[in-house]
């Protein structure tokens, strides 16, 4: 397990980081710093934006109206991943936020909402994705926030793919039963794991992934799993067979 402090409170920023840095606070982090971890001016938290690293900062100012942080030193220089992107098709609200959470957890680089035909949330709310990969990315000493991507139909997803990146998807009528064995014939580099939504795939839909030159199908055992669930066992085991866990 990678060493990190996990005494100390964590903020990511949006903002570059360098020595001597002075990051102005939005007024939900300036409320969540004077009225959740109760700082006062001269305190320290650990910063991060998932570019420059994990730095040292102190609380120059606090107050009603805002605050500000001073970078002071780096303790974690910036550290990437596997190049894994995550596709899914949506959740309902609490069940997404889960997901998102522990894909960020296991490391993905890339989040993207998929349509398919069974699809049942509708509408996606990107804001609420992301804050919640970076509640999780806090909370975890992760120095990477994946990215967010805006929600795409699959056919569109499938016609525009890049070639070089293997899609691993989710069937569970995989010929091989065995997912390690799958993986197995498979070379580490730029990957995307695919879930489909509960009602499965299509056939067409089965189809058209099984006509991309890369596409390689990965059966998850013989119990059917919820989509959150099936997300953590499959980014768990190509994170072990191909990933940054080997």
């Amino acid at each position: 397990m990678a060493v990190h402090d996990f005494t100390s409170q964590r903020l990511f920023v949006d903002h570059p980081l360098g020595q001597g840095t002075r990051i102005s606070c939005t007024p939900e982090q300036a409320s969540y710093l004077r009225s959740v971890l109760r700082l006062s001016a001269g305190d320290e938290i650990l910063i991060f934006n998932g570019r420059d690293g994990e730095w040292r900062a102190r609380l120059s100012e606090v107050g009603k109206r805002g605050a500000a942080l001073d970078a002071e030193s780096l303790v974690r220089a910036q550290t990437g991943g596997p190049d894994l992107t995550y596709i899914f098709a949506p959740l309902k609200r609490a069940r997404l936020d889960y997901m998102v959470q522990k894909a960020t957890e296991m490391g993905v680089s890339r989040l993207t909402p998929v349509l398919t035909r069974h699809t049942i949330a509708e509408r996606v709310n990107l804001e609420r994705m992301r804050a919640n990969a970076i509640e999780a990315a806090e909370q975890c000493g992760i120095l990477r926030v994946p990215e967010v991507a805006e929600p795409i139909k699959l056919a569109s997803l499938l016609q525009n793919w890049d070639t070089s990146r293997v899609l691993i998807f989710c069937d569970e009528a995989a010929e091989v039963a065995n997912p390690l064995s799958a993986l197995a014939k498979l070379r580490p580099g730029p990957l995307a794991v695919l879930i489909g939504p509960e009602g499965g795939f299509s056939p067409d839909e089965r189809e058209m992934i099984r006509a991309l030159p890369h596409a390689t199908a990965l059966s998850l055992g013989p119990r059917i799993m919820r989509a959150d669930t099936a997300a953590i066992a499959a980014l768990a085991l190509v994170n072990a067979a191909l990933g940054d866990w080997r």
